[in-house]
C-alpha cells in the first residue's frame, strides 16, 4: 500500500487513473473490455504507482452513451462481468494497496431502465412519471416541444412520446433526464451509493453533478428557455435553469450523511463544468468532498492558462477546505498529447481548434507528435509536482494520441449520428480506442482501411474466446501506429512514457505527498527576469533530510531557460548544460 493510503483522506493526494472498462482489457475475446481485464491489469497499475482506479460505468446499459445509459445502477453489464467479477476485481486492488472508485450516473437513466418503462406504460400526471421531467407540448395538438431547447448530443432535448406528452433529455434520447424534486430519487441513489460501498468501492465520481437540480416550474417553459439552455453550462448567478442551480447542494449534504456511515468515510468528486469561484462548493467536506478543475483540461500549451488554471485550482480547494484536482485528459476529450502538437492559438472555446480538426479526421491542421510527446512529458511532471489530486487517463502513460481518423461507419459516440459531418462534433472515440498492451500480437493491415488493423488487437483480446473460436475484433479499430506505444515496448525502454510517468509518480510519493503540505511557492521575476511570462514555475516543502525545496520549473517560451542554483532531480526531456529547453521541464531541489 502506499503512504498516501494509510491515511482516511487518501483521495486529497491520490494519483487514480481512469479505466474506461470497455476498452481496457478484453479477457473473453468478445472485442469488449470487461471487469476481469481490470483484475488482470492489478500488476501493471501497481507498478505505474497509483493510488486508486476509477471506472467508468460498466452498468447494464444499451450502449447508446459509451455506458452512461444505465440500465440497472446496481448490477454489472453482462457483456463486461457479474458481481461476482466486480468483487474480485475490489478485492484485488485492495489487496494490492489501490482504492476503488465508482462512477455514478445521476442526471438521467437509460430509456430501459425499469422506472423509465413504467413511465412509458403509465398516465400523464402519474406518479411512475413524476420520477422523470415529462410536460405537454406546443402547439393545437401538443404536436411542438415544451421549449426549443437543444440536446447537448444534438438535435431537440424534448422526445415525444405515443400519448403526446414530452419527456426531456439533456443528452441522448436514450437518456431520459431524472426528476430530483421526486423523493423516491433521492432514495434510490442512497441506496445505489450504500450498495457499491458495501462491494467495496472506497469513492465515486460524480457524472454531470451540476445538472441534477433544475429549475421547470418558476416560469413558463419558453421563458425559462431565454435564461439558459443545455448548450450553455456555465452560469455565475445561478439563473440557469438547468445547470449548477443551488439546490444541487441539498442533494449532496444528504450523500454526505451516507458517506459518513462508512469508516473511513467515502468521498465523491464531482464533474461540474462550473466557473471557479463555483468550485469550492460541490468540494465541501459538508457534500462531495472535491471537484474536478477542469481549468486545467482546458488550458493550451500557454504558460498563462497554466498559471491561471493552477492559481484558481488552490484558491478554490483554499476556500473549500479540500485539495483541488488537476486533469489533461478524459474519455470525453481529445487526448492532449494531440492537443499540444496541434497549432496553439487562442479561440472563444476551449479544444476548440483540436475539435475542428477532429471533426476532419486531422487532415485540416499538422500534428506535429515530436512537439506533441515533447509538451505532454513536459506537462505530466509540472501536473505530478502540484498539490492535490492528479487524475490519469488510461493511455496517457504510454503517449497515446487521439485517433482522428476512425471511418464515421464505424463510430459508437452518439454525438456524430446527430451532425451532417460537417457542423457539429465528430465525438468521443478517438480517445476510446482500446489499449495496445503487446507489439508482438499485431493486427493484419484492414481491407476497408489499410491504417487500421483486423484480427489480432496489440494484446488487447486474447486470440481465441473460450470456445477456441477466433477472438472478435475490438468494438473501435486499432490503428497500425500503436505497434510503437504498446506498453511492454514501453515498459523495455527506460527513455518511454510509461517509465517517465512511473518515475515521477514515485518521486512524487516518497518527496512530496508525505508532508500533508498543499501549498505552493511561486518562482518568478527574481529569477526569470523578462522570461518569467513564459515559465510555469513553483516550489513545495518536500521531504528532503536537507531541508530544500522542491522546485518544478516549465518552459514555455521559444529559448533555453538558465535554471536556478540547486540540484537536478530529472527532467521531461534532455537539458542544455544547465539551461532548459523549450517545452521541457525540470524538477530540482533549491
Amino acid at each position: 500500500m502506499t503512504l498516501n493510503n494509510t491515511h482516511a483522506d487518501w483521495w486529497k493526494q491520490a494519483v487514480v487513473y481512469q479505466v474506461y472498462p470497455r476498452s481496457f482489457k478484453d479477457v473473453n475475446g468478445d472485442g469488449l473490455g470487461d471487469i476481469a481485464g481490470v483484475t488482470d491489469r492489478i500488476p501493471y497499475l501497481k507498478e505505474l504507482g497509483v493510488d486508486a482506479i476509477w471506472l467508468s460505468p460498466f452498468y447494464p446499459s444499451e450502449l447508446a452513451d459509451g455506458g452512461y445509459d444505465v440500465i440497472d445502477y446496481r448490477d454489472v453489464d453482462p457483456r463486461l462481468g457479474t458481481m461476482d467479477d466486480f468483487d474480485a476485481m475490489a478485492a484485488a486492488a485492495h489487496e494490492a494497496g489501490m482504492k476503488v472508485i465508482v462512477d455514478i450516473v445521476p442526471n438521467h437513466t437509460s430509456d430501459g431502465h425499469v422506472w423509465f418503462q413504467e413511465a412509458l406504460a403509465a398516465e400523464p400526471g402519474s406518479p411512475a412519471r413524476d420520477r422523470y421531467i415529462f410536460r405537454d407540448g406546443l402547439g393545437e395538438h401538443g404536436e411542438l416541444p415544451p421549449n426549443d431547447w437543444q440536446s447537448i448530443f444534438g438535435g431537440g432535448a424534448w422526445e415525444r412520446v405515443p400519448d403526446g406528452q414530452w419527456y426531456l433529455h439533456m443528452f441522448a434520447k436514450e437518456q431520459p433526464d431524472l426528476n430530483w424534486k421526486n423523493p423516491e430519487v433521492h432514495e434510490e441513489f442512497k441506496r445505489t451509493l450504500r450498495f457499491w460501498s458495501d462491494h467495496g468501492a472506497d469513492g465515486f465520481r460524480i457524472d454531470v453533478a451540476h445538472g441534477l437540480a433544475k429549475d421547470l416550474d418558476s416560469a413558463p417553459l419558453t421563458e425559462l428557455a431565454l435564461r439558459g439552455n443545455p448548450l450553455e453550462g456555465l452560469c455565475h448567478d445561478g439563473t440557469n435553469p438547468l445547470w449548477d442551480r443551488p439546490e444541487v447542494h441539498d442533494i449532496y449534504r444528504e450523500w454526505r450523511e451516507v458517506f459518513n456511515e462508512y469508516d473511513p468515510p467515502r468521498f465523491a468528486v464531482g464533474e461540474a463544468w462550473v466557473v471557479p469561484e463555483h468550485q469550492h462548493l460541490y468540494a465541501s467536506e459538508e457534500e462531495l468532498g472535491q471537484v474536478f478543475n477542469f481549468e486545467f483540461a482546458k488550458a493550451d500549451w500557454f504558460a498563462e492558462d497554466f498559471r491561471t488554471a493552477i492559481r484558481e485550482g488552490l484558491e478554490s480547494a483554499e476556500e473549500s477546505g479540500s485539495t483541488t484536482t488537476w486533469v489533461m485528459s478524459n474519455h470525453d476529450v481529445v487526448r492532449h498529447a494531440s492537443r499540444y502538437g496541434l497549432p496553439q492559438v487562442k479561440t472563444q472555446w476551449y479544444h476548440q481548434l483540436a475539435d475542428a480538426w477532429l471533426l476532419r479526421s486531422g487532415s485540416n491542421f499538422i500534428e506535429d507528435r515530436t512537439l506533441g510527446t515533447r509538451r505532454a512529458r513536459a506537462a505530466i511532471m509540472m501536473e505530478l509536482g502540484l498539490p492535490g489530486s492528479v487524475y490519469v487517463y488510461q493511455g496517457e502513460e504510454l503517449g497515446l494520441f487521439e485517433v482522428a481518423d476512425i471511418p464515421w461507419d464505424r463510430l459508437e459516440d452518439p454525438t456524430p449520428f446527430r451532425t451532417d459531418h460537417g457542423r457539429t462534433a465528430k465525438g468521443r472515440d478517438g480517445c476510446r480506442v482500446p489499449l495496445p498492451w503487446s507489439a508482438a500480437d499485431t493486427p493484419t493491415p484492414a481491407p476497408w482501411d489499410a491504417k487500421f488493423g483486423t484480427g489480432a488487437s496489440f494484446g488487447f483480446s486474447p486470440a481465441t474466446r473460450p470456445d477456441g473460436t477466433p477472438a472478435a475484433d475490438p468494438h473501435l479499430p486499432q490503428p497500425l501506429w500503436y505497434k510503437d506505444f504498446a506498453a511492454d515496448v514501453e515498459d523495455s525502454d527506460p527513455d518511454s512514457m510509461l517509465n517517465l510517468y512511473r518515475r515521477a509518480i514515485a518521486f512524487r510519493q516518497r518527496m512530496l505527498t508525505p508532508t500533508g503540505d498543499t501549498s505552493i511557492r511561486w518562482i518568478g521575476d527574481s529569477e526569470f527576469g523578462d522570461k518569467a511570462g513564459q515559465v510555469v514555475a513553483y516550489s513545495r516543502v518536500s521531504t528532503d533530510e536537507g531541508g530544500d525545496r522542491f522546485a518544478s520549473i516549465t518552459n514555455f517560451g521559444p529559448d533555453p531557460l538558465e535554471l536556478p542554483a540547486g540540484e537536478i532531480v530529472f527532467a521531461s526531456g534532455p537539458l542544455d548544460g544547465v539551461r532548459l529547453p523549450a517545452d521541457t521541464t525540470v524538477w530540482m531541489m533549491v
